[in-house]
């Protein structure tokens, strides 16, 4: 007989197989799909868990996103002292300001725009697989692919300098990791903004052929601080993300090398596979933060004016319910959407950005390396499961 789940629950983070979320969210599920949660700090707020009831949470125009995303490790503001939303920041408000700026920034994520940079995109792919197959085998596929790849297309569209790049990298790493310490967290959190701070200095007074300076100088300038915090969010929502899902996608069709095969044997499949990657592999992996600004109903639970929502992506993501047999990965799969990119008006800008570059960079990876393989035992890959944001390995030993 299996223990009563807590009640209130602790926010599962412990994992028995690499690619499937905490084993708790398959009985939050079945037995309790809105259970009380216990934050971080004392406050108990609400775990959401079914596909269903997380489309509606996310959708209901009376939830909001906090500045600050819940994990095990979150410092949460005491409830009347809620954090400013810097300018710019528009992940973490509501309409019509969040609409303002998404729509100024859509524009460089669109299909349309996708097609322009796929050329690029495809340059970039190759010259990092080049690099690392000259380096020859093994390698850490994290560092020579999954990590360098978003990198080097997020700063350049942003107009970052070549030579500042992994200097973005490394802040963004640290600030997205549970276990940074508060004077390292500091020194990332300064070098980033500063460093965009001058940045934008640099392009109010000669704009280039980037985001930023389009931001300043396009037909609804923006102000300096505004366009620092849009650099921010695109480098923090953009670099680590794909980083993570090219490495743990590596992983996963190294683990299901038939599947792999089938890749490689017809590229049409591709994007489903890549809708499929995204479904399994859930990468956000501890869920999206909401705050009900007034009283709503979901699962038959009340959530009241000022309590905290956590929807589980990785569990909505796996409900039996929508998605048969969800704990298989099956690349061919005729799946309902899936929520990995969230969902409503929050849902994350860079989806179709980050969809291009898994398609093209597991294109390539897949043809260019056909004989591919882990250099270590599966289990001595060391995962991200409770000291990272975003859920990925560390490193990624490859041999070919």
């Amino acid at each position: 007989m299996s223990m009563p789940l807590p009640d209130p629950m602790i926010l599962p983070s412990r994992r028995g197989c690499p690619f499937d979320p905490p084993e708790e969210y398959a009985r939050l599920r079945e037995e309790r799909p809105m259970s009380r949660l216990r934050l971080p700090g004392g406050r108990v707020g609400w775990l959401v868990t079914r596909y269903e009831d997380a489309r509606a949470a996310l959708a209901d125009p009376r939830t909001s996103p906090p500045l600050i995303q819940v994990t095990p490790a979150t410092e949460l503001p005491l409830p009347d002292d809620e954090l400013a939303v810097p300018p710019g920041v528009f992940s973490a408000m509501d309409p019509p300001e969040q609409s303002r700026y998404r729509r100024l920034v859509s524009r460089y994520f669109t299909r349309k725009r996708c097609r322009e940079i796929t050329p690029r995109l495809e340059q970039i792919i190759d010259e990092q697989l080049t690099a690392m197959i000259g380096h020859g085998s093994p390698v850490d596929l994290v560092e020579w692919f999954s990590q360098p790849i978003p990198t080097l297309v997020i700063t350049e569209m942003l107009g970052i300098p070549a030579g500042q790049r992994s200097d973005y990298q490394r802040w963004i790493i640290a600030m997205l990791s549970l276990d940074t310490e508060p004077e390292p967290l500091r020194v990332a959190r300064d070098g980033l903004y500063g460093g965009l701070a001058e940045l934008v200095r640099a392009r109010r007074l000669e704009p280039g052929e980037d985001i930023l300076s389009d931001l300043l100088h396009g037909d609804t300038p923006l102000k300096d601080d505004e366009v620092v915090g849009i650099g921010a969010l695109l480098l923090i929502a953009g670099l680590e993300t794909t980083a993570n899902m090219l490495g743990l996608g590596a992983f996963a069709l190294l683990q299901n090398p038939a599947q792999a095969d089938a890749l490689r044997a017809d590229e049409a499949l591709l994007d489903d596979a890549v809708e499929e990657l995204l479904r399994y592999l859930t990468i956000v992996q501890f869920g999206l933060t909401r705050t009900a600004r007034a009283d709503l109903e979901i699962a038959g639970q009340t959530v009241r004016a000022g309590e905290t929502l956590i929807v589980s992506l990785a569990a909505a993501n796996r409900d039996p319910q929508v998605y048969p047999d969800p704990d298989r990965l099956d690349l061919l799969r005729d799946q309902a959407p899936h929520l990995a990119f969230g969902h409503g008006i929050h849902q994350c800008l860079g989806a179709q950005l980050a969809r291009v570059e898994m398609k093209l960079a597991f294109r390539a990876l897949l043809t260019r390396l056909p004989g591919l393989r882990l250099a270590v035992p599966a289990d001595q890959v060391r995962t991200a499961a409770e000291d990272k944001v975003f859920y990925g390995v560390h490193e990624l030993p490859v041999a070919w």
